[in-house]
């Protein structure tokens, strides 16, 4: 091998940014996070962060903020209504987006909410790459359900595809004619597709998309929550795109939507959201819920710090040095994964590391809920809090059946500018432990499962005593302090 040859191989991501504030972690003893792991029902969104070293549940509202954002949080005016603040964001917005009009509220889950109780009736069906929980939940809670027109690949755990994400043209055209025109009051692309290993979505794809929405003169709506993944993806994997700027792309994305919302917990690294629009009709209608369900207008239940910090997150969301660091981190993950032949989604993603928990834990039944079984074995071997994106993240059947997902995940995120390289090394380490033992782990099963988005709060049990067994084995081979 050469020495060049060599080097390349060897490189490693690169932080364009030092850190300056730290906060403390905390890593309990392996028998402490037995007995947190127990109370929190088995369920990560239960645990305490203080029981937490590394929380890799999620990077909404997570990722560091810049000492621009920091700074600018200070200078924030608190007026109620009509806040300088209010009408700085907007600004931004409009620059980022191109469209005209704009509409603040708490978080993207919030947007999907007025975008729903507005747009979707009874009976309609709207197409879309990939549903989001939340978003599907909007849907359903007004009367309509998603359909998914992916391509084939998107569900392909090993690929080489570079944009999973993508819709299927064909698909797409042949639901709204199945189905009618006037019962789809708009197709949803998400820019890096959550539940599927944050796969990105081609320009190429999104304007052809655009082109069949005109065809039919049905609306495209964009969740642009992960648009920073996307652009990455965009930049550095779409040939048509290599030679545009960061701008210029988003730019390309936004003219071919007609609607674009987004949480800025994720876009923005701060907490609040947003909709974009350039019908004034449509702007009209979404306006008068906004003081119903968020608040007045110029703050939609945003502190006005948070939009100060949204406004320069948006405009840093162009730099990419900026916008690089988490993609590149997530392949440095998985490029050590790999080498430990831990079975993951490939390509890798944005936001966050993907586990194919069906080939990890295989053994166990896919009704015992094969990602979060993984995804509590995580917990107990390390101490990072992932997330269980498969079966428990779904609905039951209208029989009561588990509807058994297309893909059984386990997401570990990484918060952009949160974690180091060698907290990175530290959890593929476990994770290569984990794997060689992974005939300990065994199912879960329910003691309190609520109707809606279960995922987020119901509480469940090991379906045998393979939470000691694992624990038993680990201080075995690593001491009893670990």
């Amino acid at each position: 091998m050469s020495r060049i040859k060599f080097y390349k191989e060897q490189s490693l991501p690169l932080e364009m940014h030092k850190v300056r504030i730290i906060q403390k972690l905390n890593l309990l003893p392996i028998d402490e996070r037995l007995k947190a792991i127990k109370e929190a029902g088995c369920n990560t969104f239960l645990l305490r962060n203080k029981d937490v070293y590394l929380d890799m549940l999620t990077d909404s509202g997570t990722n560091a903020m810049s000492d621009m954002q920091l700074g600018a949080m200070m200078v924030a005016d608190d007026a109620y209504a009509g806040s300088e603040t209010f009408y700085k964001l907007e600004r931004v917005c409009k620059k980022f987006f191109g469209k005209k009009y704009f509409l603040p509220a708490h978080q993207g889950r919030a947007c999907e909410n007025i975008l729903a109780k507005t747009l979707v009736k009874s009976g309609d069906v709207v197409p879309m790459n990939y549903h989001f929980t939340t978003t599907k939940t909007h849907i359903q809670l007004c009367g309509g359900r998603v359909e998914e027109v992916f391509i084939d690949e998107a569900i392909k755990i090993t690929s080489d595809c570079p944009f999973k994400g993508n819709i299927d043209l064909q698909k797409l055209e042949k639901l709204i004619l199945e189905v009618g025109v006037e019962h789809v009051p708009f197709v949803r692309i998400e820019m890096g597709t959550n539940l599927i290993g944050g796969q990105p979505v081609s320009v190429q794809n999104v304007l052809d998309v655009s082109g069949i929405c005109k065809k039919y003169n049905i609306p495209l709506m964009i969740d642009a929550s992960l648009m920073t993944d996307n652009l990455y993806f965009n930049k550095v994997r779409e040939p048509a795109f290599m030679d545009k700027s960061i701008p210029e792309i988003a730019k390309s994305i936004s003219d071919a939507a007609d609607i674009i919302y987004f949480s800025a917990r994720k876009l923005g690294s701060a907490k609040g959201g947003g909709i974009v629009v350039n019908d004034k009709a449509l702007f009209d209608k979404m306006k008068v819920l906004i003081p119903v369900y968020e608040g007045f207008l110029t703050y939609g239940g945003m502190s006005t710090r948070e939009m100060e910090a949204v406004a320069v997150g948006l405009e840093e969301a162009m730099d990419i040095d900026m916008i690089s660091h988490g993609p590149e981190f997530i392949e440095e993950f998985a490029r050590i994964l790999a080498s430990y032949n831990i079975p993951i989604v490939t390509p890798p993603g944005g936001l966050g590391l993907h586990l194919n928990a069906r080939e990890f834990v295989g053994h166990i039944k896919e009704e015992e809920y094969q990602s979060a079984s993984l995804v509590a074995a995580i917990y107990l071997v390390s101490g990072a809090r992932g997330m269980e994106r498969g079966t428990l993240s779904e609905e039951r059947n209208p029989d009561g059946s588990e509807h058994i997902a297309s893909c059984e995940l386990v997401r570990l995120a990484l918060p952009r500018r949160v974690f180091t390289l060698s907290q990175v090394r530290y959890i593929a380490d476990r994770l290569a432990w984990l794997y060689d033992n992974r005939h300990l782990i065994g199912g879960l099963r329910f003691v309190e499962e609520p109707s809606v988005m279960r995922f987020f709060i119901g509480r469940l049990e090991p379906t045998s005593d393979w939470q000691e067994k694992l624990v038993a084995k680990f201080k075995e081979d690593f001491g009893e302090s670990l």
